[in-house]
């Protein structure tokens, strides 16, 4: 590998995954020789074991088995259907790499290179000012240091690259971006959308918005991308290149420059910070392999090892200057740390309509229904703050009847049911102090680092949110027409959700933040943070596409920077 000899470089970007890939990527078209860092191993663009396996032909119905669970995955797999037969290699086994708790924490995470860019859930959705001010107003935490109108410009450049599928739906709360034509909603869920909107004004439901092709334009949608074939096995990884990942979009665009160097199995320690020169001077890792030290040098450090990852590595990177972490002086470095709670929402079945309707392919998307409460003094709440969306979809029940067999349970099964609709909401979560993460210095693990410790929970305003969102989503069933609806709230831990966040925040002042408005480190200059790690609030929407516009804005911030020789 190149890194074996080549020790400097203009720029070292630590993580491969959403972020990751997109830091590596803006610096290398920029013209930087830049080292990507992976701690995981290399996967290439088709390197996908399972997308093309049928799931008859998976083990166990694609289930892991008993045994499996509690020997690998007891942590990973609480949820009972994240971790299964066709996603399993992308997945930490819980007894190579695992970690402590105070408050239960469900940390779902994969180390290989392109991170969780490979299995995320692709739904993106802007943020707004009702997100960035929230705080400020509400005087909870601290305030952002942006407003929408700073980031607006980088949402329309990345959304361009990425390929966004989506409607235009004009709602402030989640404003429109560079869309490529959705994927429909099905008879039934567009049949949702007009009952429900006769009934609740403020509450649409529009296609999902997903950083799927729906159509391919090879001039802009560049690296390994090919347009949806609309088969649902996303979260295995895609031959056809036609959801945005690490491996399919950003990391061939940067090696296409010739800049790009990408040194997989390495584990980074710490950043190595020069007290003479008040900056960062570059990154020491820990060959997974042969357990070898090295440090490697940069100009530039992007800190995207992920939210929990990123924190992990500067607390870790304690000095004369920063006993406490590197650019830690707030002390809230750790603190604060957030996630999306779900587990809540309803199903309905819809009896007696549509029966002579279905529909061809297997969308990776179904429909979202964007916040409606605490937008304004009409959609005010007494009994919480901020609010929550869903996630849904409409599809046939099939019948699988009991004690038929052979030839009579095949045709007895190609039978369409009635039509069900369900709907999962998903809650913002405050930014508490109290919750946090931190390292124990007396458990080290494999690779004689310090073992991770979380303790955080869900408190009194997201349990109130909870039960509004489970009741609203009976209430718009309803209101279609459904019948036999079930409400369930099932409270999940912090991490469940996996858009965990916060824990290196953004801000105005460097006594109670880690980071500026540019993600740039208050205490180190030359230290970037642009993953979860950076987020001052949660909001409601999904975060990875807000991460990569804040990625391409400080990126562009700091070669702005690099030439004026500040850095």
């Amino acid at each position: 590998m190149k890194a074996k000899s080549i020790m400097t470089f203009d720029a070292i970007v630590i993580g491969s995954g959403i972020s990751g890939g997109y830091a590596a990527m803006e610096l290398c078209k920029k013209g930087y020789k830049t080292l990507m860092l992976e701690r995981g191993r290399m996967v290439e663009h088709g390197d996908y074991p399972t997308a093309n396996t049928d799931s008859w032909d998976l083990e166990n119905l694609n289930m892991l088995s008993q045994n499996e669970i509690e020997k690998h995955y007891s942590k990973q797999n609480r949820l009972n259907w994240w971790v299964r037969q066709d996603n399993k290699h992308w997945v930490n086994k819980d007894d190579v790499y695992d970690y402590d708790e105070i408050e239960r924490f469900d940390w779902i995470r994969g180390h290989h290179v392109g991170g969780r860019s490979i299995m995320w859930g692709r739904n993106c959705y802007r943020w707004s000012d009702l997100d960035f001010e929230a705080n400020g107003k509400e005087n909870i935490a601290i305030d952002w240091p942006i407003r929408y109108k700073d980031i607006e410009q980088w949402y329309d450049y990345v959304e361009t690259f990425v390929g966004i599928s989506g409607q235009k739906e004009g709602l402030p709360q989640i404003p429109d971006g560079v869309f490529l034509p959705p994927f429909p909603l099905n008879c039934v869920e567009q049949y949702l959308r007009e009952e429900v909107k006769k009934v609740y004004p403020y509450r649409i439901v529009t296609p999902t918005r997903l950083a799927n092709l729906t159509e391919y334009n090879p001039e802009i949608h560049l690296g390994k991308r090919g347009q949806c074939q609309s088969r649902n096995r996303c979260g295995r990884g895609c031959p056809y290149g036609a959801y945005f990942s690490s491996q399919s979009a950003s990391i061939p665009v940067a090696q296409d420059t010739g800049n790009l160097t990408i040194r997989p199995h390495s584990v980074v320690s710490e950043i190595v910070f020069n007290k003479e020169t008040g900056k960062a001077s570059g990154v020491k890792i820990i060959d997974d392999n042969t357990k070898e030290e090295i440090v490697y040098n940069a100009r530039i450090i992007f800190c995207n090892a992920s939210t929990v990852g990123t924190t992990a590595i500067l607390l870790n990177s304690r000095s004369d200057t920063f006993p406490n972490g590197l650019g830690n002086g707030s002390g809230e470095l750790g603190h604060n740390i957030m996630d999306h709670h779900y587990g809540m929402g309803a199903v309905g079945v819809l009896p007696n309509k549509f029966e002579d309707q279905y529909y061809q392919g297997r969308k990776p998307g179904g429909f979202y229904i964007a916040r409606f409460t605490n937008l304004n003094e009409e959609t005010k709440r007494d009994d919480y703050l901020r609010g929550f969306g869903y996630q849904g979809g409409a599809s046939r029940i099939t019948n699988i009847p009991d004690g038929v067999i052979g030839e009579d349970l095949k045709n007895e099964i190609l039978k369409p049911g009635t039509w069900q609709i369900g709907m999962t909401c998903f809650g913002e979560m405050l930014p508490y102090h109290e919750n946090k993460m931190f390292l124990n210095f007396n458990k080290r693990d494999n690779n004689g680092l310090p073992t991770i410790t979380f303790d955080a929970k869900l408190r009194e305003n997201e349990i109130n949110l909870r039960k509004h969102g489970a009741e609203c989503a009976a209430e718009m069933l309803k209101a279609a027409g459904c019948t036999d609806v079930i409400t369930f709230n099932d409270v999940t831990a912090p991490g469940a959700c996996i858009h965990e966040m916060g824990t290196a925040r953004m801000g105005h002042d460097p006594k109670t933040s880690v980071l500026n408005k540019w993600n740039q480190m208050h205490e180190v200059p030359n230290v970037f943070v642009t993953d979860g790690s950076c987020m001052t609030s949660s909001a409601t929407q999904n975060p990875s596409i807000t991460y990569m516009a804040l990625t391409a804005r400080a990126v562009d911030y700091a070669d702005k920077q690099m030439k004026k020789g500040v850095l």
